[in-house]
């Protein structure tokens, strides 16, 4: 078998290893294996990828600056799995969505280099004799401009998850037009290179799908984030798919096309869960804040302490937990889980109530407790617990604060308006653990914590479990 054939085998293996991650990441209990296979799916296609490419016309500096690429990428790999905290995961993410796109980008160029740009060469009149040449150049124009995109966005959600950028949307006059109008312009700009490659046009495009992106992105609130990092791994996804075509490598054609379609449909899902419009979230027409109307006064907000806290949940029979972003800051996973084995021990039903937009990032709550040894079968989605707030005796807000705004449901004018939020508010008593009175990451105060079942529970939030924990004795 020769180099070709055997790599053809290994990109389908890969494939399959890749659609096996994704099936085992589906579930709690095999999403360990499912790491595995990703791990072996992509050793394998980097493994196979190196050995084509020395196989071919890679020279001496060629392979020096290849093994050098893969030694240093494998180095801040490593690095970052080792410094970067949960609490960084989404900026992570968002910035790694960046590198796709800028190879996209990259990639689309250098076919314009090798093939449009020399009309002469023995590939050109190969192609266009057999008439793929406008395929190519189509490929060429579509690639660069879903790479730039991904590029520039992610860059901005990385911006802003850092908080480096402000998480409020940019609004500039008439902003869904500028971005229909982008898109009309590159529909047409399309056409208009693949019956005349000119590098202008390449130029205008390049330029182009890099303001949109930031345009996009930054047109976002910070409330809808989390929707964002999802849909920009969906846009890397097709950017991937769309360099596989140019460099004939059905791997990333495949892998791209998982990462896309299943990018777009949790991004469906999350958008079904914050009451957003699919399409708009596409088109970067949505992150418009609603009129906020007068600030309402709601009172005085009760405080309780760590002792008092105890005491409520050592008279309790039921519990349940709502962690939000303020629990993987004060990376309070921990202490939390030691309240809930303890409670557990007690006789206490002691449940978690995860929004599917909790934190910065889907599955990050998720992901948080499972690193704590949380088990999963307490771990529920609000669709499965929101009927039982009202059974409930006490509800503990670990840092969360927008997921659980009643104002989502009763104030027409919030900008969270027609949210589903979790209806913690139902319970017996609720504590709401957090640093301070601040409103939430969407810039909107929450009427919870002035509610007469509410109490407020000051403080890190690892060191205010710790404390309750210490009470319990």
């Amino acid at each position: 078998m020769d180099v070709t054939s055997a790599s053809v085998a290994a990109y389908l293996v890969a494939a399959l290893l890749f659609v096996l991650a994704l099936a085992g990441l589906s579930r709690h209990e095999s999403a360990k294996l499912g790491n595995y296979f990703g791990i072996l799916g992509m050793a394998t296609a980097l493994v196979v990828a190196t050995v084509v490419a020395f196989d071919t016309d890679v020279d001496g500096l060629g392979a020096v600056l290849l093994v050098v690429a893969v030694v240093v990428g494998a180095g801040i790999g490593l690095q970052l799995a080792r410094t970067v905290e949960m609490t960084g995961m989404p900026e992570l993410i968002a910035l790694l969505h960046s590198f796709v796109g800028l190879a996209a980008v990259l990639v689309g160029w250098n076919g314009y280099l090798h093939i449009e740009a020399h009309p002469d060469s023995v590939d050109t009149q190969v192609l266009e004799g057999a008439g793929l040449l406008g395929i190519h150049s189509a490929e060429v124009f579509i690639g660069i401009f879903i790479g730039g995109v991904t590029f520039t966005g992610s860059i901005v959600a990385n911006l802003k998850l850092s908080a480096k950028m402000k998480s409020a949307p940019l609004m500039l006059p008439g902003k869904n037009l500028i971005n229909l109008g982008t898109l009309a312009l590159f529909a047409a700009l399309t056409v208009w290179f693949v019956i005349d490659p000119q590098l202008w046009l390449l130029i205008v495009v390049t330029a182009l799908a890099l303001v949109l992106g930031w345009h996009l992105v930054a047109s976002i609130g910070g409330g809808d984030m989390p929707v964002v990092v999802s849909m920009l791994n969906s846009y890397s996804g097709w950017a991937a798919a769309a360099s596989g075509f140019l460099l004939d490598n059905n791997l990333l054609i495949i892998v791209g096309a998982l990462v896309g379609s299943s990018g777009a449909y949790l991004s469906f899902i999350m958008c079904q869960a914050m009451n957003r419009s699919f399409i708009s979230v596409i088109a970067g027409g949505f992150g418009i804040e609603a009129p906020a109307g007068e600030a309402a006064d709601y009172g005085e907000h009760r405080e309780i302490t760590a002792e008092e806290t105890a005491e409520l949940l050592a008279s309790a029979s039921s519990v349940i937990i709502t962690p939000g972003y303020g629990m993987a800051v004060a990376q309070a996973q921990y202490p939390v889980a030691d309240l809930t084995a303890r409670l557990r021990a007690r006789g206490v039903n002691v449940r978690f109530g995860i929004h599917p937009v909790a934190g910065r990032l889907p599955g990050h709550m998720n992901v948080l407790l499972a690193e704590a040894k949380v088990p999963y079968d307490i771990v529920l989605e609000m669709d499965e617990i929101n009927d039982d707030f009202g059974d409930t005796d006490v509800v503990l807000v670990i840092g969360a604060n927008d997921t659980v705004n009643p104002a989502a449901l009763d104030e027409p004018n919030s900008p969270i308006a027609g949210m589903p939020v979790l209806e913690v508010w139902h319970a017996r008593d609720v504590v709401v653990f957090k640093r301070s009175m601040a409103a939430g990451y969407a810039g909107v105060q929450n009427p919870l914590f002035f509610r007469d079942n509410s109490s407020m529970l000051f403080g890190d939030a690892k060191d205010r479990v710790d404390d309750i924990v210490r009470a319990l004795g």
